[in-house]
């Protein structure tokens, strides 16, 4: 994903330091050309080594060590660099950076770069809320430094509060959000749904179906990713919901309805591949079991299909996704209801296709529009996923 990017570490003196050889390696297995600059305070909690034997790269400390290729190294990493990010970032260098003070070679590679900088402090809670500290980060804020607020937890000083380092997963996420993919979604607003529904029978029991939203979820982190600002509704599921995303939880047919018409005006696109098109089926069932057993059947009365109510009221800006899964005349079936439900795209899945479907990390999928289809080969969910986001940009 990182291929042909050059990361720039920036760690300084805090217990933290540690776990930047964890978000070190996690770059390169994204094929990241990593870069190290270490203060002299941080090489007390961690050696140098670790980062060269991780990255392949000399982890620089000193300003004037001649053990080098012969180029002025801060600026050349400056240059090359197309993120930097200091992580843990003591006091003492945030202070640095917001006076402009360049007296290592941390200091000195962040003046001279154009790249995007982040900075995520790690400190003693009382350190962390010293009007100083805070007055600085606000300074480095006006200058366009991207500032990570620190967790909240117990600290390696025994006190409890803000100030932890986020986890190198976390901060990894900001790194790919940067300089993963083009920006090419910026600006626009993607609503996404994702994951089943439930509907109640009685207190205890519901209908479902064996989605796991990991589709949905895909899209959504694909187009965060490429810069959108993405709205996901979700039902219940099992996974993590990417991040930097606004997520918006419900759990019955009804309730996903509600939350995505509430807020179709406000949108550039919808891709609805939540596995709940018609509801009647389910309602349905659900009649039947409590009829056999006696029992007063319950008021499920939302039979609204989302996907059709966002076609016959979509404005002519907007664009419209669906996705569809048949086990009997797929190709024939996804293309009428994209006519029918007015949408731009159908993207129909093939629940007999090895590969495709529920559960899976893979998918196989025909992408049609009123220009025709176009089958794409099993790949990952989000390759799928960057695959649609393309035909949609298109």
């Amino acid at each position: 994903m990182l291929k042909g990017k050059t990361v720039l570490l920036g760690v300084t003196g805090s217990i933290a330091a540690y776990k930047i050889a964890n978000l070190a390696s996690m770059l390169v297995k994204l094929h990241a050309d990593v870069h190290v600059i270490m203060t002299q305070n941080a090489t007390n909690f961690i050696h140098p080594i670790t980062f060269e034997t991780l990255t392949q790269n000399k982890c620089l400390v000193d300003t004037f060590d001649r053990n080098f290729q012969f180029e002025v190294e801060h600026v050349s990493l400056g240059k090359k660099a197309d993120i930097v990010m200091i992580a843990p970032a003591s006091a003492n260098v945030i202070g640095k950076l917001a006076c402009g003070i360049a007296d290592d070679m941390l200091t000195t590679t962040v003046l001279a770069t154009k790249a995007p900088v982040y900075v995520s402090p790690a400190m003693n809670v009382t350190m962390y809320e010293n009007a100083i500290v805070q007055d600085n980060l606000e300074k480095l804020r006006k200058f366009g430094v991207h500032v990570i607020e620190p967790a909240e937890g117990f600290l390696a000083c025994r006190d409890s509060g803000k100030g932890k380092m986020p986890e190198p997963e976390v901060l990894l996420n900001y790194i790919e959000r940067e300089i993963a993919f083009e920006k090419d979604l910026a600006g626009k607003k993607i609503l996404i749904t994702a994951g089943p529904t439930r509907e109640a029978i009685d207190p205890v029991r519901f209908l479902s179906n064996h989605s796991t939203g990991k589709m949905g979820y895909a899209v959504a982190r694909a187009a965060m990713l490429r810069g959108a600002s993405v709205t996901l509704v979700t039902g219940p599921t099992q996974i993590a919901p990417p991040p930097f995303v606004d997520v918006v939880s419900c759990m019955s047919a009804a309730d996903m309805a509600d939350a995505v018409l509430s807020r179709k005006e406000s949108q550039d696109a919808f891709v609805l591949s939540a596995a709940v098109a018609d509801y009647t089926p389910l309602h349905t069932a659900a009649e039947k079991i409590k009829k056999s057993e006696g029992e007063q059947s319950l008021a499920l009365t939302n039979t609204v299909d989302i996907l059709k109510t966002l076609g016959e009221t979509k404005k002519d800006n907007q664009f419209l996704c669906g996705f569809c899964m048949e086990t009997e005349d797929l190709l024939a079936r996804a293309e009428e209801k994209r006519i029918r439900k007015h949408a731009d795209l159908m993207v129909a899945n093939n629940l007999k296709e090895e590969g495709a479907g529920f559960g899976t990390d893979t998918n196989v999928v025909t992408i049609f529009s009123k220009d025709g289809k176009r089958s794409l080969p099993k790949m990952s969910k989000e390759e799928v996923a960057h695959e649609l986001l393309n035909e949609i940009i298109k």
